[in-house]
């Protein structure tokens, strides 16, 4: 029953930030002038694949938080790492669609890396556990690619 109140509080948790971040946007990128209007990179996919992607990342990194123990969730390294997390994952948002900050966006996606590059260092439970982390920084490794394109091109 434990594990499923934890399930359901980093669900809430992580479901929440990404609609938090989509709230400051602005607006959606298709309605978005200067988003539509990017020079973007050829390799920036379909519209459909950044919501299905986060939804997997979230639902996989909820897994994972899931699988920590107790101790290690109300550690404060943990708590201070997750929290970085939620906010260059809130913020980056409304620094790239509503700002245009691109280069900063870039800065905010290198912090976002380096936070769960450093909660996966000091809290891996079990390898399997560990790779639930990998889409979440795959993906970070594309939109860095793409919003460094983005910063470089325009």
């Amino acid at each position: 029953m434990q594990k499923f109140l934890v399930f359901g509080f980093f669900f809430i948790i992580n479901f929440g930030e990404l609609a938090l971040g989509s709230l400051l946007m602005g607006s959606s990128p298709i309605e978005n002038d200067w988003y539509v209007q990017l020079n973007k990179a050829p390799w920036t996919p379909p519209g459909w694949v950044f919501g299905a992607a986060w939804t997997s990342i979230m639902l996989l990194f909820t897994i994972y938080l899931t699988g920590q123990d107790k101790e290690k969730l109300l550690n404060k390294k943990f708590i201070v790492l997750f929290s970085v997390q939620f906010l260059c994952n809130v913020l980056w948002n409304p620094i790239f669609f509503y700002f245009h900050w691109t280069f900063l966006g870039m800065f905010v996606i290198m912090c976002l890396f380096v936070s769960l590059i450093l909660l996966l260092y000091h809290y891996k439970s079990s390898k399997w556990k560990s790779l639930l982390l990998l889409p979440y920084l795959a993906w970070l490794t594309i939109a860095f690619s793409l919003n460094a394109y983005a910063w470089w091109m325009n």
